[in-house]
């Protein structure tokens, strides 16, 4: 088997190996080198990590399984410092690797403006993870600054995402509008304002003088002799190819690596992909010509002849919210005509440019639903003469009569992209539908990648769905969260961090909710979304709860209550039972029972009297056992240790320091766990949500069982050494079942829905997943853990009982 060696493990890379192992699995062995410590992700949504709106492990392309299962040799964090062409040898840093065939896919090194400061500690470039997280861990300090050079794609990216951490931010660009090589003047005025509108200031005409500073980064000072105060300084004004490596070796070298059609540098065994390609004197920076030039390559690789052949571009970018279309010439000149169409109202601008009866160029602003339209005119140089008065319309209305508005999409070709943001083309979408019997677009989403970044295809990709399913298709198959809006859970929490939307009423007017007020199913989700995303900052509608959440109660059939007090762990004492003993005597209580999460259940309280049992129980120690709660209800454990001589851990310890970090989180619906000292399991651990066993080597972390409605043992999550990464793991997993499972959806249906392998890879594999998702827990309880009855009971809680009327609406929604 012949060895081809990899220097790079970015997009283009990883299109030739999966197109390379689709083919032919067997034609090489492969070793993949990278100088980050890590495999192939999506760098184009970078941004959504920085905003928060995605975790990196959503925007990897190529996990460690991917790797293992194509029998790929990882050499990541490892550095190529020199190739001998005449061995066939490349040396990394930690030795030296023979290869038969050799890829070059470096990429492209920002441009860092060489200004008097530019190495000072907080001046950084945008352009992989580790500058991502950099600027997540400055954002941190609320009250720091961001400058961002360049206003260009990445800056605003990078703007945007600052600013949605909370920062103050400022973009300095150099040209007088935003966007100059994308926009027209008019399309970068209304980015200007949309951006404005979001908090970000933008300055344009703005030349960077010097950065300022002595141990680190202070401030800016532009050529205007304006000084601006700064704690971190992004630059993103543009990227060089890497070709250093290429040129050690004596390859030949322009621009870039210069390559044929077929990929091939100067010599015939050395290959080259990517932003550090040059073809024909033409750069390449977007995503879809790497795309072509790795299908090409992987043919080459396998002796099939193919050829890269440059083509029209278009740049269709999401930027904070805003959509941006641009093909072709936009510039002006003698015989060109403008066909200009403007709704302010709307913010919606298109302007269309016509030379000798064909479409040239176009821009457009807020609204690209048939740029692929527009786009297909100008690379195809279709003759317009028909079409000229209704052109700017679109293909819904052509030469003053309606088309079929399938037509267009019909009649795309099937290497057409319809996901910029995963190279996926219309072939691979239909194939996929026909071949897997895919019938929702959340199928579609998760075999092909398509529609899974930005969104912006989704409309596109839905149309393809219709065209290859007919009537078997079925629209509503990705279900709106209710009848108020069109929207899916899942695009709803996005919006709601993507928009900053902080209350139910802004949800409702920016996601134009068709109901003013919302309805009883809507209003409680959105009020744990919100609650969930800005928990530092979103005041908790009681009014949006349901009627258990919002007395602190569980109503009964008859309309009295049952109260709970926590028990930890189902650990209890003397005191406490005198305690409860003396409020079911004192309230004339009927009914007191033991429950199945190991704590006494006291029924047919009247609801005036609630408040007075509360105290009573207070003031023994008690504090609310919720569990009428969409949050953690019970920690049930054995004896464990401490008394039981089959016990290997102390399981009784463990559930009661569990209980106590956790107790008071919201999650999506209930949340019960347990932890049994040994493998004979009297806690009943593996029916649970989260469920913990103690072995003899530690602890088996379980997951995703159910005992209710549905009944199923859990599934394992894995194996820890210690208590202390018990909690880490378990407090890291239900905070990613917070942040993206629906509300009132099990952690079963969650874990169903959004794969097994996948929460194992992030709860066990990745550290700083794992990390992240357990801080930002630890952040959200110091606004959740407060007791609700004491809160009640001292007057701190202002919220007043509500009618009964509703205990039909409580039983059903229950």
């Amino acid at each position: 088997m012949q060895k081809l060696v990899v220097i790079g493990a970015g997009m283009a890379s990883g299109r030739v190996l999966e197109t390379l192992f689709e083919t032919d699995p067997s034609a090489y062995e492969v070793t993949l080198f990278n100088a980050e410590p890590r495999g192939n992700y999506n760098r184009i949504m970078l941004s959504p990590v920085l905003s928060g709106e995605k975790s990196f492990e959503e925007i990897v392309t190529h996990d460690d399984a991917w790797y293992a299962g194509n029998h790929v040799t990882c050499r990541f964090g490892e550095k190529v410092v020199s190739i001998d062409r005449e061995r066939k040898i490349v040396t990394g840093k930690n030795g030296e690797l023979a290869y038969d065939k050799l890829i070059i896919a470096t990429g492209s090194s920002p441009f860092i403006v060489p200004v008097e400061g530019r190495d000072l500690p907080g001046v950084i470039a945008y352009r992989d993870l580790d500058d991502t997280n950099t600027m997540i861990e400055v954002s941190g300090d609320r009250e720091a600054r961001a400058i961002v050079i360049g206003g260009g794609l990445l800056g605003l990216e990078a703007a945007a995402g600052l600013r949605l951490r909370g920062m103050e931010v400022t973009v300095l660009h150099l040209s007088g509008h935003l966007m100059e090589r994308q926009l027209d003047e008019a399309a970068g005025f209304l980015l200007r304002k949309d951006l404005e509108k979001r908090g970000i200031e933008v300055m344009t005409k703005a030349s960077t003088q010097k950065i300022l500073g002595t141990d680190k980064v202070e401030g800016v000072e532009l050529a205007d002799g304006t000084v601006l105060k700064a704690d971190l300084v992004v630059m993103a004004v543009g990227i060089r190819p890497s070709v250093e490596i290429a040129k050690q070796a004596g390859l030949a070298v322009n621009r870039a690596i210069a390559v044929n059609a077929q990929m091939q540098t100067s010599d015939p065994d050395i290959y080259a992909v990517g932003e550090c390609v040059e073809y024909n004197g033409t750069l390449f920076g977007l995503v879809a010509p790497l795309y072509e030039q790795a299908k090409v390559l992987a043919k080459s690789l396998l002796g099939e002849n193919d050829a890269f052949v440059v083509k029209e571009l278009s740049t269709k970018l999401k930027v904070t919210g805003c959509d941006l279309f641009s093909a072709g010439d936009f510039a002006e000149g003698e015989i060109r005509e403008d066909v200009v169409l403007r709704d302010p109202a709307l913010g919606i601008y298109k302007r269309l440019v016509i030379e000798n009866d064909r479409l040239i160029g176009a821009v457009m602003y807020g609204d690209t639903s048939d740029s692929n339209w527009f786009f297909d005119l100008i690379r195809d140089k279709t003759p317009i003469a028909e079409m000229r008065d209704t052109l700017i319309f679109g293909p819904a209305y052509q030469g003053g009569s309606p088309l079929d508005p399938m037509a267009a999409v019909a009649a795309l070709p099937d290497d057409a992209e319809i996901c910029g943001c995963n190279g996926v083309c219309k072939v691979k979408i239909t194939g996929a539908i026909t071949a897997k019997g895919l019938t929702s677009l959340d199928e579609v989403r998760a075999h092909t990648k398509a529609s899974s970044s930005c969104g912006t295809c989704t409309g596109l990709v839905e149309q393809l769905m219709s065209l290859t399913l007919g009537d078997a298709f079925d629209p509503n198959a990705v279900k709106p969260m209710c009848g108020c809006t069109a929207l899916s859970h899942d695009d709803v929490r996005r919006l709601i961090k993507a928009k900053e939307l902080k209350s139910i009423p802004e949800v409702q007017q920016e996601l134009q909710w068709s109901t003013p007020n919302g309805c009883a199913k809507c209003r409680p989700a959105l009020n744990y979304y919100l609650v969930a995303d800005w928990p530092d900052e979103y005041a908790d509608d009681y009014q949006s709860r349901f009627i258990n959440e919002r007395v602190h109660a569980n109503i009964q059939k008859d309309g009295t209550y049952s109260v709970v007090p926590r028990m930890w762990g189902g650990v209890t004492s003397s005191k406490e039972l005198r305690a409860i003993a003396d409020v079911v005597d004192k309230f004339e209580i009927p009914t007191v029972k033991v429950t199945g999460g190991q704590r006494i259940d006291m029924l047919g309280i009247r609801k005036e009297d609630l408040p007075a049992v509360w105290a009573d129980l207070g003031q023994a120690g008690f504090v609310s056992g919720q569990a009428y709660a969409k949050g953690l209800r019970t920690v049930k454990t054995c004896v464990g240790t401490d008394w039981c001589r089959f016990g290997t851990q102390d399981s009784t310890g463990l559930g009661i320091r569990i209980e106590k970090f956790m107790w008071g989180s919201w999650t999506p619906a209930k949340l019960k766990m347990a932890v049994s000292g040994c493998p004979r399991n009297c806690a009943e651990a593996t029916c649970k949500d989260i469920g913990i066993i103690c072995v003899d080597s530690g602890f088996d972390i379980h997951f995703a069982g159910a005992a209710g409605l549905d009944i199923k043992g859990t599934e394992i999550l894995g194996h820890v050494d210690t208590d202390d990464e018990v909690l880490e793991h378990v407090v890291a997993l239900a905070q990613m079942y917070r942040e993206q499972g629906h509300y009132l959806e099990r952690i079963y249906k969650w874990a169903k829905r959004i794969g097994l392998d996948e929460i194992r890879r992030q709860i066990m594999k990745d550290h700083a997943a794992r990390r992240a998702y357990y801080e930002r827990f630890v952040f959200s309880q110091k606004f959740a853990q407060i007791d609700p009855w004491s809160e009640r009971v001292s007057g701190k809680d202002k919220h007043e009982f509500q009618p009964m009327a509703e205990l039909e609406f409580a039983q059903a929604a229950e």
